[in-house]
Order: C-alpha cells, then structure tokens, then sequence
C-alpha cells in the first residue's frame, strides 16, 4: 500500500492539480490567523470547513489522474481494489496531514503563545474534517462516476448537505460549536467517531461497487 501511496503522490506532483485548491486554502489560513487578538477556536471551525473541502478536492484529483488502462496496470501491480484505494486515501491523508501541522503552527506563530488544549482541539477537528473530506471525495471520483461535470455537481451537492445540513451529524454541529463558541466536547467526538466510520464505509463501498461495474 506504501508502494501504491507513492506512486499516487508522485503523479499529483506531477499533474499539479492540487495546486489551485492548496492556494485557497493557504491564503484562506493567512488571513484567518492573521489577526494575533481574536480567538483561536473560532478560526479552527472555518479552517475545519475549509479542509472538508479540500480533502475531497485532492482524493478526487488523485483518482481522477489515470485513465482506465493506465488504472488497471496499477490495479493489476497492486493485486487488490481496496489496496489501491487505501494507497490513495493514504496519499491524501499524508497531503492534509502537512497542511494540518502548517495551520495548527501558524496559529500559534501568531500569538506566540502555546495554548495546548486549543491546539489538541484543533488538531483533532481538524483531521476529522479531513478524514470526511476523503470520505466524500471517494464515491464522487472517477471510480464511479464516470464524467468531470458530473463528479463536480455530486461533491458540490454531498459537501453543501454535510457542511450545511444542521441535521447532518458529522462535523457540522463541530463547526458549529467552535465557531460560535460554544460547548464543543460532545460535537468534537462525534465528529472524530463518524468521520473514521464515513472514510471506512466509503472506502468499502467504492471498492466493492466499482469492482462490480469492472
């Protein structure tokens, strides 16, 4: 799966279609943190949202970069569907993973302060989010849907619902909370317990319909 993951990293590097999503979200961090008085939890909820987002961009640009003879000699190197969709969520997740230290070290850059909790509290929203952007990046992918106009209606309407539906219990009452500074230690393990369970069940399905459309 590390063999798969690397092959994966490489041909985004190459491709640089992260690049356009990664901007936004740098840019979006530098204003965010930009002013050392306002509080840390609030920024960390829009951060949160913003890479839901993101995450679903790079698991989509990382599946959608092969064709379908190009995917079937990586299917065929790595002998299994599942081990070439875990080599692309591992991908991504080491991609977010990067950008979550970056967030979570320009946060503290700002104030010069070390405030651990609220660091562990971002941290952790902070990777849930991510985890639910893979998720959600997973079954929009070239894997099952078949067109780019397609893929992107599907992401833009399953990110609107997750991010906006109040009746949505993933990491929507998480953002809610930290943005409005409320009590969050509820919202903060719901979100952290779904989201595993979100990338796990779309990772099974993706797997198992796109083997049966193969």
């Amino acid at each position: 799966m590390l063999a798969v993951s690397r092959y994966y990293l490489a041909l985004l590097g190459h491709s640089q279609r992260y690049l356009p999503a990664l901007l936004a979200y740098l840019a979006l961090s530098v204003i965010l943190y930009s002013d050392p008085n306002s509080p840390v939890l609030p920024l960390y909820g829009v951060s949160s949202g913003a890479l839901v987002v993101l995450g679903c961009w790079l698991t989509i640009a990382v599946l959608d970069i092969e064709d379908p003879v190009q995917r079937l000699v990586t299917l065929s190197h790595a002998r299994s569907r599942l081990r070439t969709i875990g080599g692309a969520v591992l991908a991504v997740f080491g991609c977010l993973v990067v950008l979550i230290v970056i967030t979570i070290v320009w946060s503290g850059i700002r104030t010069w302060q070390l405030n651990w909790p609220a660091f562990g509290v971002g941290l952790l929203s902070l990777l849930a989010s991510g985890l639910l952007g893979i998720a959600i990046g997973l079954p929009c992918s070239r894997l099952l849907v078949g067109r780019i106009g397609w893929t992107v209606l599907a992401a833009v309407l399953v990110l609107g619902l997750v991010l906006l539906g109040k009746w949505v219990p993933l990491v929507h009452p998480l953002i809610t909370a930290l943005t409005n500074d409320a009590p969050y230690g509820g919202a903060l393990v719901l979100a952290a317990v779904t989201s595993v369970v979100a990338l796990g069940v779309s990772a099974g399905a993706v797997g198992w319909l796109a083997g049966r459309r193969a």
